[in-house]
């Protein structure tokens, strides 16, 4: 990574359905070897077979799930006289989202239905529900941090 300058972050074009960046950027995620219509055929089926579990609309579940993934705190390396200390730092707002959108696919390919669509909508069920795998890697994120608060003064 250049110490100059920040990367340019690129600007991710809503998609055509929900009209929501955060769908293109969950389809982006699925998407694997540049086969963006399989992605989208895979998350738009996740997220209509969701809404229809929970009996809500589609874009307010996949909202809510992603609320409940993203992280508030997290711990970052710091070197400090000879020893790694882990210290406790807040996530940016387009940092958690990014996480809990990559913990959110993650725990979805880890699962054991057939099919990634019934696999990511069984995961956003979970989520919504405030269960799951990338719940639980939250939870373990927040506990990690909380346990080296300890530590915080290092931050910088």
């Amino acid at each position: 990574m250049s110490r100059r300058n920040a990367a340019i972050k690129r600007e991710v074009l809503p998609d055509a359905i929900y009209n929501s960046v955060l769908v293109a950027k969950i389809i982006n995620q699925v998407m694997l070897d540049g086969k963006k219509g399989i992605a989208q055929s895979i998350v738009y089926s996740a997220m209509k077979t969701a809404s229809e579990k929970l009996n809500e609309e589609a874009l307010s579940v996949l909202t809510t799930a992603i609320e409940n993934i993203k992280p508030k705190l997290e711990t970052k390396a710091r070197r400090v006289g000879g020893a790694n200390y882990q210290v406790p730092l807040e996530v940016s707002a387009d940092r958690q989202q990014t996480l809990a959108i990559r913990w959110l696919v993650l725990c979805a390919r880890k699962r054991n239905e057939r099919g990634m669509a019934a696999k990511l909508s069984a995961e956003i069920v979970d989520a919504y529900n405030q269960t799951g795998g990338a719940v639980k890697k939250r939870d373990d994120m927040h506990r990690q941090a909380e346990a080296n608060k300890a530590f915080a003064h290092y931050r910088w």
